[in-house]
């Protein structure tokens, strides 16, 4: 890290990077693949403020060594087809890393994603319909530091629905919910604390369209990893034996 680093944020984007090398039509929206789109987006957003490096399914160990998540203040997450080839060896790590104070934040298809699911306790299932639909971001939660910055609403005039029953645990803060074409509704930006870790799940970024070019969303993105960044050395949360009951009298 360089000296006008320091104090950065250190963002790793995880992708799947499977539609990118599978499908013409989704190279055709990111040519650079989408967590390359996304690092990007946040180095233009958060300028020296972050720092950031990428990685995917298909590195040895997904490229989530334990060197590299010990090294990564908030990770994003996105995934779609190849959720069961995540080895839960890597799962595991990840999790204890966020319990100990690492931000992950999950975007769009990676409600399906093992870490999500793991984190969330719940089946984290919706409704959805691929048909070009237009998403409507509403901010419900003004003044929040992750819609700093965001039209109310922010438009995006093409993406796939999820709608409700969205099937995750009651979000610690509500900062977006989403409307589209059928009048179908969506919690889409949920924010969520396990352990010492944040959490944020955000809704858009279907790979056929290309809703990670559009600044807005690149906003919130950077905004929530500032968010979701720790602010205190990171410890996984243990359990301590007080063998003295006298010991606050004697402290």
């Amino acid at each position: 890290m360089t000296e006008q680093n320091q104090g950065a944020i250190r963002v790793t984007v995880w992708g799947e990077n499977v539609h990118e090398g599978r499908d013409e039509s989704v190279r055709k929206v990111y040519p650079d693949t989408m967590h390359e789109t996304i690092a990007a987006a946040l180095r233009d957003k958060l300028g020296q403020d972050v720092v950031v490096r990428t990685a995917w399914l298909q590195q040895d160990e997904h490229g989530l060594t334990e060197e590299v998540l010990a090294d990564t203040d908030v990770l994003t997450w996105w995934g779609h087809a190849a959720h069961g080839d995540v080895d839960d060896a890597i799962v595991d790590r990840v999790q204890q890393h966020v319990l100990s104070g690492m931000g992950l934040i999950a975007l769009h298809s990676a409600h399906f994603s093992k870490i999500f699911i793991k984190l969330m306790g719940t089946t984290c299932s919706l409704d959805w319909r691929a048909e070009n639909d237009r998403e409507l971001i509403w901010t419900v939660a003004a003044g929040h530091p992750i819609a700093q910055g965001i039209p109310h609403p922010l438009v995006i005039e093409r993406e796939e629905m999820y709608g409700e029953l969205f099937d995750i645990p009651q979000p610690d803060e509500l900062v977006f919910v989403s409307s589209f074409s059928g009048g179908e509704v969506f919690r889409s930006g949920c924010c969520y604390r396990r352990g010492q870790g944040r959490v944020f799940y955000f809704r858009p970024g279907d790979q056929e369209y290309p809703t990670y070019h559009q600044p807005e969303v690149q906003q919130i993105i950077a905004n929530a990893a500032k968010w979701a960044a720790p602010t205190s050395p990171r410890q996984l949360p243990t359990v301590h034996h007080r063998k003295n009951p006298g010991w606050f009298e004697k402290a």
